[in-house]
């Protein structure tokens, strides 16, 4: 029986939460992902995203990070596109801004999934930080 995409995104947020390398996410992606990140916090310009990129960006944050949670909110399915709107809290490693090592920051993910062949093709990000200085 061929999963539904929404699980698939599912399963994507679940694995992206207890991964322990990048290459535990590749199996999700499409070859030519595209993933978009519009301006935040820490994103000052929109950045656009391959599959090495994503995949050093993955080793980066698991320096920065020592766990990330996602609390799904709502969850929208339609034709090839999956929309998750999300709380995301990541227990830090190193400190930033005025908050500690061990110390949590959180953000309020809106995530746009396209899938092509049941991978993630195409990915749009939409995250606010609660400030931190």
């Amino acid at each position: 029986m061929k999963k539904k995409l929404s699980q698939i995104a599912e399963e994507f947020i679940k694995t992206l939460q207890s991964r322990n390398s990048a290459e535990e996410l590749i199996p999700f992606y499409h070859q030519d992902i595209e993933q978009i990140e519009f301006p935040n916090t820490f994103t000052k310009n929109m950045t656009i995203s391959n599959l090495d990129d994503l995949k050093l960006a993955s080793e980066r944050g698991k320096k920065v990070l020592l766990k990330e949670e996602f609390e799904i909110i709502k969850l929208y399915s339609f034709d090839n596109t999956v929309i998750i709107e999300a709380l995301w809290t990541g227990t830090l490693a190193v400190p930033i801004g005025n908050i500690p090592a061990g110390g949590q920051m959180k953000a309020y993910f809106a995530q746009f999934y396209e899938f092509k062949d049941d991978k993630i093709i195409k990915q749009r990000n939409y995250d606010c930080f609660e400030p931190f200085n």
